[in-house]
């Protein structure tokens, strides 16, 4: 029996759990289930996430919920695999955030899974070295995340070499820096994989100029020509802004041309989170998939009753 298989698969959904070891497919689809596109959240819902741990620190369980395509199976062919990460300002947030993401795309055929990380309290800050940020632990477990993933990669039936990442806000900070810093490894990880990546999706993220103290956790001290393909999305009230203003100025200074940013106007923070744009942001990622050759076919998601609308920026 392998790693994978002792691990305890949880569902919040009453339904009966599946042994992720016998991997049949993931069910029918539940009763009274509406056409994928309406309004509802849960027409989109393919099966509740299947938990597992990915790695434990201090005692403490890491966690990943995948949720996987209607009839999937790892004998099946291989499909991109998507890991998202929550924000809450590197101290707080949850899975929550990502589960409707996740659901969806899984809908659309990708293998796709959300996880949480350390988070250090303002409490326990003052014990660290003057010169190392708290947000280091977040970034660590991010990339172990990312190589369970791919040492699991047969198991959950997907390509290790398209992983695609990214995340909200502080999630979105890790996801980059898990990806992009060589450095901030966990020993215990199995080094054989690596933590690159071939696309990200990022919302607001959280950049900021008070990350160059430490440049461990300093995006732009670690982005490079060759950064993969990447849709960022923000509002145009939002003080974050400014951080990725100048990661995109960077990685233009270094002749990337493969971001796209997507502006919501009068949006403040944290504004993905919130209907409609939650659904406004999900379409306009899965068109960046479609055009990146991730996904295939339309969008399943309704257009917003009220017409709201992203703008990108030339």
């Amino acid at each position: 029996m392998n790693r994978l298989t002792r691990i305890v698969v949880a569902a919040s959904f009453a339904l009966v759990a599946i042994s992720f070891a016998t991997a049949p497919a993931f069910g029918a689809d539940r009763a009274k289930k509406k056409k994928a596109g309406t309004a509802d959240r849960s027409a989109t819902l393919t099966e509740p996430g299947k938990k597992f741990i990915y790695k434990t620190s201090a005692g403490a369980p890491q966690e990943l919920e995948v949720y996987f395509p209607k009839g999937w199976s790892p004998s099946g062919a291989k499909v991109p695999g998507v890991l998202l990460f929550h924000g809450g300002s590197w101290t707080g947030g949850s899975l929550d955030q990502f589960r409707h993401a996740c659901s969806y795309l899984a809908s659309r055929g990708l293998v796709a899974a959300t996880a949480n990380y350390r988070m250090l309290p303002k409490s326990g800050r003052e014990k660290l070295p003057a010169d190392e940020s708290y947000k280091r632990v977040c970034v660590t477990d991010a990339k172990s995340a990312i190589r369970w993933m791919k040492q699991h990669a047969d198991e959950l039936g997907i390509d290790p070499k398209r992983i695609i990442t990214g995340g909200g806000s502080a999630g979105g900070h890790v996801s980059v820096l898990a990806t992009t810093n060589p450095g901030l490894n966990d020993p215990a990880d199995p080094k054989e994989f690596d933590t690159s990546v071939v696309a990200y999706l990022l919302f607001n993220p959280a950049f900021t100029a008070a990350d160059s103290a430490d440049a461990e956790i300093d995006v732009l001290k670690h982005l490079k020509a060759a950064f993969p393909p990447a849709i960022l999305f923000f509002g145009t009230k939002d003080g974050w802004k400014t951080g990725t203003d100048a990661a995109l100025q960077r990685l233009k200074s270094l002749g990337n041309t493969t971001t796209e940013l997507w502006l919501a106007e009068d949006q403040s923070h944290g504004f993905f989170n919130r209907p409609p744009w939650q659904d406004v942001t999900l379409a306009a990622a899965d068109r960046f998939l479609v055009v990146r050759g991730f996904l295939r076919g339309d969008c399943t998601l309704a257009p917003p009753p009220g017409g709201e609308k992203l703008v990108k920026v030339p």
